[in-house]
């Protein structure tokens, strides 16, 4: 009777020990994704020819602050891990280029206070793909040897694709352009 409870008792040990541990992975993996220094806005008036629902706003909103957040975790430390699931197609390819460039040479970027006025241009009628223009204003450093060794205050503008992924908007397509 008494090693059937000392069974139980470590049986019960052994679930806490599972439920903190998914607690605290889980924790980690909402930190991960919530940097407060992604600022994003997202403007879908204009959209058509479908109209953007209020939840699929809040997801593009929640997707696009998680990939940027990503994207700066991965130029700073040089990995392409935080960049699955957040890119696919020729946005995911650029970054891996940029990222094994940067591995190559020495350098990482940093990105700071990142501010993003997103403009729903295009909802295809399916709702399987969105256009957006980003007006993104951030700090960028370029870091060489555990130094700044040059550092920024940029405002760029991008054309950016998303689609639909299993349970996220993934980017598709990040493009740089001149002022639109």
């Amino acid at each position: 009777m008494n090693r059937m409870l000392n069974s139980l008792a470590r049986g019960r040990c052994f679930v806490r020990a599972g439920m903190l541990f998914a607690t605290l992975f889980a924790f980690a993996l909402c930190s991960y994704g919530a940097d407060s220094d992604v600022q994003v806005e997202l403007n879908s008036k204009q959209a058509g020819p479908r109209t953007v629902e209020s939840l699929t706003e809040a997801g593009i909103i929640r997707d696009y602050r998680f990939a940027w957040t990503s994207m700066a975790r991965a130029l700073e430390i040089n990995t392409f891990d935080p960049l699955e699931g957040c890119f696919a197609g020729q946005a995911k390819d650029w970054l891996k280029q940029t990222v094994a460039s940067q591995q190559r040479s020495g350098i990482s970027q940093r990105y700071l206070d990142q501010n993003h006025r997103l403009e729903a241009v295009f909802y295809a009628p399916e709702g399987d793909v969105m256009e957006l223009h980003d007006t993104a204003e951030y700090q960028v450093q370029v870091i060489e040897g555990g130094r700044v060794i040059h550092d920024e205050h940029v405002v760029l503008h991008y054309v950016v694709l998303m689609t639909p992924g299993a349970d996220r908007w993934v980017i598709r397509q990040l493009q740089a352009v001149p002022q639109f």
